[in-house]
């Protein structure tokens, strides 16, 4: 029996019973006796495996692997923005470090976590996806129902490929991850690794197919991908596509149906409430469904030791981009205890985290917010830069920037990058992303920006990365062709399938091929 596939089977079974939701109206009980395939009868009772997908996001099975915000969190780590004052408790270190290679026969390790997660969701995604021509019900409760599943595949495929393969464009024919588009059993033979560009072609097709589906529904509740989240993600596959103009359409087309706003930051303290007005897309956390220390703001919130003990604090260059009056500087605090500071008094790392907080750290209880209003306006204002229509493009940036600083103005141009982040070329496009950073710090994940842009990165003592052995200035970081950022793919997967071989469907394990 191939053991992924074993595992996956299992998946959907194990999910039947819990529901990410507290809205009593989705808050389904399936009994013992009810069958995979009888919840699949209805868009009613489908909901079951649909919320237990989205349950299943932000449990954790360790302190490194609690869903979409702990990849996020390592892409942070594992790039410039976010510097890690000192090894604590060691949680993350092997991003920051870049070691995690070195586990990939582990099942509890970063390699494997990311796989079989992302996994799991796409095989209990397809079988609901499987009743989409029998399912009973209302046309738009079951659009509802099928819409989310075919977002929740596009985006797991979209997170697999940033992980364990180079960024699509330049490398369209290199190997990619194996695609399952059908429910699996234990007798379903394994796939081949695919190209690049038949992962994106199949993102491509479920979201599009998910928009289609989810216009024109309501969403029923913060955890669930709406109608505006679906074309929010086809806004950010476009861009790693480096198509702009669907970019363009589909941010500014989130935007109007969003029905969400640009917050003041003092709005939505603690970047924790899934229901903020700003919030498109986040998961409700309540007190018994909590994960305790295995959870994001564990590591972030200075309550906790984790977040004392292995300070995250922002690249003190980057902090210093920001107005006097911008009101993001509440998000760091220079002047905290816990920052990392030499025999002086002075601040050597950089400026420890403010921004996330537990809603109750008695409870353990914080949202985790996946998407928000924001980020539309930064991805509209990056596609109509690439197109050359500046006057669009610094109009959405202004949206955003008018209200984090009542100063800021902009009359930069042009598309110019460095072939590293610290390589400043003062273009229009630079300060976008530059203002991207600064705002999505901690959200989304910088690492994926910089494959996407080909840019590489230098830390370096000025940015607060006060550890030398941090600073990594022995390996390629400032070489984006190189495979220090793409994860080798597990152990297990070659274990239980006969179409992928350890020797020639691995990833390269040194920094290059």
């Amino acid at each position: 029996m191939k053991s992924l596939i074993k595992y996956l089977v299992f998946c959907l079974v194990a999910l039947l019973s819990i529901a990410s939701c507290d809205d009593e109206k989705l808050e389904l009980n399936p009994t013992s006796e009810m069958s995979g395939a009888s919840l699949m009868e209805s868009a009613t009772t489908a909901l079951v495996p649909l919320n237990g997908i989205y349950r299943s996001m932000y449990t954790s099975s360790n302190a490194e692997a609690f869903g979409p915000m702990s990849f996020n969190f390592m892409n942070d780590a594992m790039a410039e923005d976010m510097v890690l004052g000192a090894d604590g408790s060691g949680w993350f270190l092997w991003d920051v470090l870049y070691r995690f290679k070195n586990y990939f026969t582990s099942t509890a390790e970063r390699c494997y976590t990311i796989w079989s997660m992302h996994y799991s969701w796409i095989a209990n995604a397809n079988y609901i996806l499987a009743a989409e021509e029998t399912m009973k019900g209302d046309t738009k409760d079951i659009n509802y129902i099928m819409g989310q599943c075919y977002a929740i595949r596009a985006y797991s495929y979209f997170m697999l490929a940033q992980n364990f393969a180079r960024t699509m464009v330049g490398h369209e024919d290199e190997p990619c991850v194996p695609i399952y588009t059908e429910p699996t059993t234990p007798e379903t033979e394994g796939q081949p690794r695919s190209k690049n560009r038949e992962v994106y072609a199949q993102i491509d097709s479920d979201i599009n197919k998910a928009v289609a589906l989810l216009k024109g529904t309501t969403q029923q509740h913060p955890s669930h991908i709406s109608y505006a989240t679906a074309l929010g993600l086809k806004a950010r596959i476009a861009l790693v596509e480096n198509n702009w103009q669907d970019a363009k359409e589909a941010a500014h087309e989130a935007i109007s149906a969003s029905g969400k706003r640009i917050l003041h930051t003092a709005d939505f303290y603690g970047v924790n409430d899934a229901e903020a007005g700003n919030v498109l897309w986040g998961f409700k956390i309540k007190s018994d469904q909590a994960t305790g220390y295995n959870g994001f703001f564990t590591h972030l919130d200075t309550i906790f030791g984790y977040g004392i003990n292995s300070p995250k604090t922002i690249n003190k260059i980057l902090y210093s981009k920001m107005g006097q009056k911008d009101e993001r500087r509440a998000w760091w605090n220079p002047g905290s205890q816990y920052n990392i500071r030499d025999d002086d008094g002075n601040v050597i790392s950089g400026y420890i985290n403010d921004k996330f907080h537990f809603i109750s750290a008695k409870d353990w209880t914080g949202d985790y917010i996946l998407m928000r209003q924001e980020e539309l306006y930064l991805m509209a204002a990056e596609a109509e830069c690439r197109l050359g229509d500046e006057v669009s493009a610094k109009a959405d940036l202004m949206a955003l920037m008018s209200v984090r600083d009542p100063e800021y103005k902009c009359e930069k141009t042009g598309t110019a990058l460095g072939v590293t982040s610290n390589e400043e070329t003062s273009s229009l496009l630079e300060e976008i992303i530059t203002q991207r950073r600064i705002e999505l710090w901690g959200e989304y994940g910088r690492l994926y920006d910089l494959k996407r842009l080909h840019q590489g990165f230098r830390r370096t003592y000025d940015q607060g990365w006060s550890v030398a052995s941090y600073r990594l200035s022995n390996r390629p970081t400032d070489d984006p062709e190189c495979y220090i950022w793409v994860f080798l793919i597990p152990q297990s997967e070659f274990d239980g399938n006969v179409n992928m071989s350890l020797e020639n469907d691995q990833n390269p394990m040194d920094d290059y091929k």
